[in-house]
């Protein structure tokens, strides 16, 4: 169901605005132009600077300007990256940058109408103490409201733009890889295949590496479905419609890495019509299963890689022909495991499973064999499924209520200190979409969340991680699930998501189809459960924060289950003085900081987690002090206002 929102409001909004082009694409970059540039050098280097210069021969009378171009991530720099102009000497000042960061830099010319390149080179900025870092933090100054950008002639410049169900991985190069759904706002993915790649030094800035698979699907996904529909009686389906979904990334070995990846097939079990809107085709069944495959690579940079095929599909527990759908309002689900959100994970003992499921009856662990990634035991007949294994096709660990169309997906699963952690996403899209979390000391369960409900039981699961919210001074952000969890390989871990902008923002009634990709810290509390910030990851240095810079006046807001609205933030001021909260909900409340825990201990019982993030919402943007707390059944987030 969500799925079918997100695409129809992706192909409205083509319709929305032109596609828009920087003309860069129609440059000619060639090195034929009879000037040669010789790579460029360091003569001075600060802790946010470095100064470059470099020369050039040939036709020099004919450059018209000349400059760097420069980049943390993309190894051979372009003027779509960074750039600054050099002077009539070839040289210039590269400033903002961040301490003991490395750099690839270019110098450019530009003459008879085409560009010029050096050779790559990297320079490195100097040390600097966290003190002096964060006294000359820059924040992130790129566009949320992306829309100008957001046609596929400016990928180049999208950084985080176009982002929808994000996977990260880290890789032995050094790069954090993000793959995605194919989800884009006016559909600019559409035609330029599919489950597109970035990658990022820092987590801040993103290159955007293009399609993992080409524009055709594997031809064994086609081959499958017509062989189980001659089995059930059915007529093939020529020309199946596709949909491209929700991968997950992970390093296998130090030469493979794996993406596991959903295609689903939109066309109607019954007769083979497509499933359109509103277009008459509605033949009193359910839409056709999903499929999971799985592609490999030894080089995550190359952006090459290997389609290995079929893992598993959807499967019913109501045989071959009891797939009719009275109405479109009929949610008894013909499927009771939909294969599509996979994630993937490998065990303490170097199990692998695969965790999988959306909106059917509930979220399914399947063991794989290591060797090649597919299911450990085989699969029966996928029509039929039963008993606790369901016939081969998974072991269900977490459901929302006993239906069989339940507002649940996006599985994720990560294993920290003694716990596999699983990440659920609740309701729709749209707006309400919000992300909860249960545990297990087991793969396959049993999972409770803080509370100790049981994931298998009719209880709502908290804690709540991410909701719909909105501080002062923005529009603020909707649809903030379907996550992908990652660390740093130092206990230093993430949250990656998709945040969408409400309706109508700045009178664009496609703006709530805005997807831009979010990376936020995650805290965790003193008995191990994940606490993600309210503001986006920036790369703040993290300073020791200090009892004096907690006085003043906050924004705070509580994520509750009611999650079809954004939350919004009220006042509360923090006096230093006589340590009590002197305005908001917890007025008259006493607080106390420990500066070892970097923690608030508030007399009303909760626990504020602090942390330096970028203040996203003022101008210009700039450091400042965040909060998140677990209430009963809620969340609290804080931040401090300058």
């Amino acid at each position: 169901m969500k799925k079918i929102t997100l695409f129809f409001m992706s192909l409205l909004t083509v319709l929305a605005f032109a596609a828009c082009s920087d003309g860069l694409d129609n440059i000619e970059y060639d090195r034929n132009s009879g000037i040669t540039i010789a790579t460029a050098q360091v003569t001075a280097t600060t802790g946010t600077s470095l100064t470059v210069t470099a020369s050039a021969t040939g036709n020099i009378d004919q450059i018209v300007k000349k400059g760097f171009c420069y980049s943390v991530n993309a190894q051979n720099p372009t003027i779509k990256d960074n750039i600054v102009e050099a002077d009539e000497n070839f040289s210039a000042t590269i400033s903002g940058l961040t301490g003991n960061t490395s750099y690839y830099i270019r110098a450019y010319v530009y003459g008879n109408s085409r560009y010029t390149y050096s050779d790559a080179f990297t320079a490195t900025t100097e040390s600097q103490s966290l003190d002096e870092q964060l006294q000359n933090y820059v924040a992130p100054a790129y566009e949320d409201n992306y829309v100008d950008i957001a046609a596929w002639s400016n990928r180049n410049q999208w950084n985080l733009a176009n982002v929808h169900d994000p996977t990260v991985m880290k890789a032995d190069d050094g790069y954090y890889y993000m793959y995605q759904t194919d989800a884009s706002y006016g559909n600019a993915h559409s035609g330029n295949g599919h489950f597109h790649a970035r990658r990022s030094k820092d987590l801040v800035n993103w290159e955007y590496l293009g399609a993992t698979m080409s524009e055709t699907p594997p031809a064994w996904i086609k081959e499958k479905l017509n062989a189980y529909r001659q089995e059930m009686g059915l007529e093939p389906i020529d020309n199946p419609s596709y949909g491209y979904w929700a991968p997950v990334a992970r390093k296998v070995s130090t030469d493979k890495y794996r993406m596991y990846y959903s295609i689903v097939i939109t066309n109607y079990i019954k007769t083979g019509k497509p499933e359109i809107e509103n277009n008459g085709n509605f033949d009193n069944s359910w839409t056709e299963r999903a499929f999971i495959g799985l592609m490999e690579t030894s080089d995550p940079a190359s952006n090459i890689w290997e389609d290995k095929g079929y893992v598993v599909c959807s499967a019913s527990d109501k045989g071959m022909t009891d797939y009719g759908r009275s109405s479109t309002g009929d949610w008894n689900a013909y499927f009771k495991i939909n294969a599509i959100d996979p994630t993937y994970i490998i065990t303490t003992n170097n199990e692998h499973w695969l965790i999988y499921g959306s909106w059917h009856s509930g979220i399914a662990a399947l063991q794989l064999n290591p060797e090649d990634g597919k299911p450990l035991n085989a699969l029966g007949k996928p029509w039929n499924i039963t008993g606790d294994d369901n016939s081969g096709y998974g072991k269900i660990i977490a459901k929302r209520g006993s239906s069989r169309w339940q507002a649940s997906e996006g599985p994720e699963i990560i294993y920290r200190n003694g716990y596999y952690y699983l990440f659920l996403a609740y309701g729709t899209l749209s707006v309400e979409y919000n992300t909860r979390v249960c545990r297990s000391a087991n793969i396959d369960g049993p999972y409770v969340d803080i509370d100790g409900n049981s994931a298998m039981g009719n209880s709502e699961l908290y804690p709540i991680l991410t909701a719909p919210y909105k501080f002062n001074n923005s529009y603020g952000w909707v649809g903030i699930s379907h996550c992908g969890i990652f660390d740093d390989g130092e206990d230093n871990w993430y949250y990656a998501s998709q945040g969408r902008f409400p309706v109508n923002v700045g009178g664009n009634e496609y703006s709530n189809a805005i997807m831009m990709g979010h990376v936020r810290s995650i805290r965790w509390d003193a008995n191990g459960w994940p606490l993600v910030m309210p503001e986006r990851y920036g790369a703040v240095p993290q300073v020791p924060i200090t009892e004096a810079e907690i006085a003043g006046d906050w924004e705070h807001l509580a994520l509750t289950t009611n999650t079809g609205n954004q939350k919004t933030s009220e006042t509360m001021t923090y006096d230093l003085s006589t340590h009590k909260i002197t305005s908001g909900s917890w007025k008259s409340a006493t607080w106390t900081f420990d500066e070892a825990t970097q923690t608030i201990t508030t007399s009303t019982g909760v626990v504020l987690y602090l942390q330096r993030e970028v203040d996203w919402e003022t101008t210009p943007r700039t450091h400042t002090i965040v909060y998140a707390a677990h209430g009963t059944q809620k969340t609290y987030w804080g931040k401090k206002i300058h």
